[in-house]
């Protein structure tokens, strides 16, 4: 776990591998519940019977459940500690390569990418590579902008 504590840290950090997280399944229930919470029940992720007919053969993952999981996962890799707040500014060049069959287990690993300062505050940009186990390509690359608030 690495710490940051100012973002003149973050800015020595840029371009190194920030590590790797744990393997976390993602199952049935939890793509239920983020169909739930979302009111996302397209067939390919909730139906069972249909989707094992379709080409995936199972149910898939939403990719936004995908992306929703990186803040979880950056907090087994590091902590930003700088400025008074740090706040979610948003995503970039977000992209889902590949199909996340439901059940399988997936891991992140982020890298510091930019850091711009101005306006309210510091803009750190973080890249993140989920991949499946097994798979042989990313299941999502996401670029996820924080706010480090003065």
């Amino acid at each position: 776990m690495r710490r940051f504590v100012s973002v003149e840290e973050i800015e020595g950090a840029v371009g190194e591998a920030l590590g790797t997280t744990d393997w976390v399944e993602v199952d049935q229930a939890r793509v239920d519940a983020f169909a739930d919470l979302t009111g996302d029940h397209q067939w390919i992720h909730v139906d069972r019977e249909r989707a094992a007919a379709s080409a995936f053969g199972g149910t898939i993952v939403h990719g936004y459940l995908t992306q929703s999981m990186i803040p979880a996962f950056s907090t087994s890799l590091y902590a930003v500690e700088a400025g008074s707040a740090r706040l979610n500014y948003g995503s970039e060049k977000v992209r889902f390569p590949a199909p996340l069959p439901t059940g399988s287990r997936i891991r992140a690993s982020a890298e510091f990418v930019d850091v711009t300062t101005g306006g309210a505050g510091t803009r750190v940009t973080t890249r993140w590579t989920v991949e499946r186990e097994g798979g042989d390509r990313p299941v999502c690359v996401a670029e996820v902008v924080t706010l480090v608030v003065p």
